[in-house]
């Protein structure tokens, strides 16, 4: 049976955090503001995968009251995400994704994205899609204010399965 999850997430940019998105450290003045690393990529793909499992949010799984968590790469999420998925006797056939920030420019960084989140997930680059849009100045997004994303996953899972 296919699955299909959807997420979403989105964090206001602080001064004094890395950015990080997609694994990847991206060079700019201020990052993300939150519990982990606050990668609003990783943590929206979670999601997504966790949906398809027919399963709670993340944050659930990685609340942000424990300390285990505490400045953590969400990288160690998506792992714990695609065990779940194999252990159920599950298949991540895809995840997508759009990131969704007025700056920095991400299409240098794209490519890099794919590759961490796919090793994360065991998965080939090539099943990894990812783009990155502006919100054209409107709203807190616009304002750059914060850095959201949105993804759907499709996980292939035996009757029983979920």
């Amino acid at each position: 049976m296919t699955r299909v999850g959807i997420g979403y997430d989105v964090h206001r940019l602080a001064q004094g955090r890395a950015l990080v998105l997609g694994g990847v450290s991206i060079p700019h003045p201020t990052g993300l503001d939150g519990h982990s690393d606050a990668d609003v990529l990783i943590h929206a793909i979670a999601d997504a995968l966790l949906g398809a499992l027919g399963e709670a949010d993340i944050g659930h799984y990685f609340p942000n009251t424990d300390m285990r968590w505490r400045n953590a790469a969400s990288a160690i999420f998506l792992e714990e995400i695609g065990r779940i998925v194999r252990e159920r006797r599950g298949r991540i056939v895809n995840v997508d994704a759009t990131v969704i920030a007025e700056q920095p420019r991400l299409a240098p960084h794209i490519g890099a994205m794919k590759e961490k989140i796919g090793a994360a997930l065991g998965l080939s680059a090539g099943r990894v899609g990812l783009k990155a849009t502006t919100n054209e100045s409107l709203g807190f997004l616009g304002r750059q204010e914060g850095i959201a994303a949105m993804a759907v996953a499709s996980i292939d899972l035996p009757e029983g399965g979920a």
